[in-house]
């Protein structure tokens, strides 16, 4: 176990690596950051120079690659935005909350939808139930986000007026109100992850339904609920545990169309206004948080596999 747990350690380091080079080098591809800086009027060549020094832009780009990584791994700290003038990290801190309870919201939509019927296709195999979640599967992978998110709103909002057309709900009075906020969005940005879930969930089932020990359970005498949570759902539990983990992580970060649809002010459309207006420390920044957090993720994710299926870390 202490090898495997070294082995992931060194991969961790390494995937932290490549992809604190890679958001940098593509930083320093969108142009001169001064220029975000600018205002109407002049700007003295000695304030220009003086822009440069206090974003390190006069150094080497491999002295400003470990000026950066130094001052935010070690340090936290990733610089100001060129835009708002604020620190990146209490940036970060600020959009977080939002992000993380539009990710906690869609991975709880997921888990409700995707593993019951998951289960419920495999154990109902070729019955009415099966083309249920099979149908639920297939209109998830196909429908895109931005389109269900607005077709949503045009439906429960604007026709209907049954719920909010968006924002996180700062105005609502009550829980059971604001909770009417996350519904839409939770739905849009899960959807497509939940099919994926269910989709993976019946393949696993139907797989360890199918086994010699599952037939002997049987051939035993072993009643269907038993076959079905006792020896099928536990050994057919690693892939969707992987795939759970990820989707939130994924959820919390890369989460900017439905942001955009619904005006939710988190971490994706943080970054994707970065990106837009060339803010090169607060991009970068809220990227390499981002990466850190997923990476240390997968690795826990990795550390759980290796406790459940022993044969993991022994390969």
């Amino acid at each position: 176990m202490r090898t495997f747990v070294i082995r992931r350690l060194a991969f961790l380091v390494m995937a932290i690596i490549a992809a604190t080079l890679f958001v940098f080098v593509l930083s320093r591809l969108q142009g001169d950051p001064r220029n975000v800086m600018l205002n109407v009027g002049y700007v003295s060549p000695e304030q220009w120079e003086q822009w440069g020094k206090d974003l390190h832009l006069d150094k080497p780009l491999i002295f400003q690659y470990f000026i950066w990584i130094g001052k935010g791994i070690f340090q936290g700290d990733f610089g100001y935005s060129l835009k708002t003038g604020q620190p990146v990290m209490q940036m970060v801190v600020g959009f977080a909350p939002a992000s993380l309870q539009l990710g906690l919201s869609a991975t709880l939509f997921v888990l409700l939808t995707g593993i019951p019927l998951g289960m419920l296709s495999a154990v109902k195999r070729g019955t009415i139930w099966d083309v249920i979640g099979r149908t639920f599967a297939v209109f998830g992978q196909a429908l895109p986000p931005f389109w269900l998110g607005i077709m949503l709103i045009l439906i429960f909002s604007v026709n209907l007026d049954w719920l909010p057309s968006g924002t996180r709900g700062h105005d609502a009075t009550g829980f059971f109100d604001r909770l009417t906020y996350f519904i839409m969005p939770a739905i849009t940005l899960g959807w497509l992850a939940s099919a994926g879930l269910m989709r993976l969930v019946r393949s696993s089932m139907l797989e360890v339904l199918d086994s010699e020990f599952v037939k002997l359970a049987r051939a035993k005498g072993v009643g269907a609920n038993a076959v079905v949570w006792k020896h099928a759902f536990k050994n057919a539990l690693i892939p969707p545990l992987t795939f759970s983990a990820l989707i939130l992580v994924g959820f919390i970060g890369g989460t900017v169309v439905t942001e955009t649809v619904f005006a939710w002010p988190g971490l994706g459309q943080m970054v994707y206004t970065a990106v837009i207006n060339n803010d090169f420390p607060l991009m970068t920044g809220g990227v390499l948080v981002l990466t850190v957090a997923y990476v240390l993720m997968v690795f826990v994710i990795d550390l759980l596999y290796a406790a459940i299926d022993p044969r993991i870390r022994y390969s």
